[in-house]
């Protein structure tokens, strides 16, 4: 099925999860068994039970930082989202609002002047590159004017507790604009009853992009910064070599796995570009199992997800999800499909 009508479901609004839950591992988990066709329920504290005790969990530790910046307008301010930085210098492409007042020689200012930037150059629509000055660090800068960009279904202003809850525990290197969401469930606990290791994958803000083809195969998705210590790979070796299950936590960190899988597993690190594109009929070389949370419709996420589960066993633990009234999206609740 290649149709993207094909990747629909009906959401009641109230299911879009706009906080996260009091406690990371007290989300609810849906456990989908693709062999027997099974859905059941439980909590992702249950995690340890759930999984085989030679299991390997993937986790993605890029991390979150305050990307979405508000310079000094005429009459409202001006919203920028730092997208990709470009070459050595703080050259940034950024996503603006509005943008068609952002000329090239624009001076912006934010915060209270502690960071400015220059308009250099302008495309149709947002995007925009702008060249930043700061007196001191720059992220030290961003820290302190920036604010966390939270998706665009959750509709309310980002407080100071979405800096820790925006974020994984183990979040580590600094790059994402978006969090790897399956897993902001894991707290030091959960991590620590579970073997585990991690990859790198920088989520751009192209995790959010519309699918406007109508067959999905006509869509393509934004490339995405990785990178893959040699301890890892190693472990990822031994792991299938030995024919134990790799758990990937989040669709981040199975195109990660997957692209090396085509690329070759082995004892080096390893950084680079994917742009991998998973549709049903992928074939996954090293995933065999995977945690995820539910995703907007007609999404390229429900796709990969879609890929792994068979797409009407996946529409079917949808609908169990909004029938059980488990919470979507960013914040929201869990599944592991095994």
């Amino acid at each position: 099925m290649f149709q993207v009508e094909g990747y629909d479901f009906d959401l009641p609004s109230e299911l879009i999860a706009q906080e996260p839950r009091a406690q990371r591992s007290e989300a609810r988990l849906m456990l989908v068994d693709r062999n027997r066709g099974v859905i059941s329920h439980y909590q992702v504290r249950d995690l340890p039970h759930l999984l085989e005790p030679q299991d390997l969990l993937v986790l993605n530790n890029t991390r979150v930082f305050p990307a979405r910046l508000f310079a000094r307008g005429r009459n409202r301010p001006i919203e920028i989202l730092l997208l990709r930085r470009v070459g050595r210098e703080q050259v940034w492409d950024v996503l603006a609002r509005p943008g068609r007042r952002l000329k090239p020689g624009r001076r912006l200012i934010f915060g209270q002047g502690e960071l400015e930037a220059t308009v250099l150059s302008g495309a149709a629509g947002p995007i925009r590159r702008l060249h930043f000055r700061v007196e001191g660090d720059f992220w030290q800068a961003i820290e302190r004017v920036g604010v966390v960009p939270l998706p665009p279904y959750i509709r309310r202003t980002a407080s100071p507790e979405d800096r820790r809850r925006y974020q994984t525990v183990f979040g580590e290197i600094r790059g994402s604009v978006a969090a790897p969401t399956a897993g902001l469930h894991f707290d030091q606990q959960l991590l620590a009853d579970l073997s585990h290791c991690f990859v790198t994958l920088h989520v751009g803000y192209g995790t959010f992009k519309p699918v406007t083809a109508s067959d999905i195969r006509g869509h393509a998705v934004d490339s995405e910064i990785f990178q893959v210590s040699r301890e890892t790979g190693m472990m990822l070796g031994r792991q299938l070599g030995a024919e134990k299950s790799v758990v990937a936590v989040g669709t981040t960190t199975t195109r990660v796995l997957e692209h090396l899988g085509r690329q070759g597993l082995g004892d080096r690190e390893t950084t680079g570009e994917t742009d991998l594109y998973i549709l049903p009929g992928f074939e996954f070389g090293v995933t065999g199992k995977l945690m995820t949370n539910f995703h907007l419709p007609k999404s390229s996420l429900m796709f990969l997800v879609s890929a792994f589960a068979g797409r009407e066993l996946l529409l079917e633990a949808y609908q169990e999800a909004v029938s059980a009234r488990y919470h979507f999206y960013s914040y929201g609740d869990a599944m592991l499909i095994v």
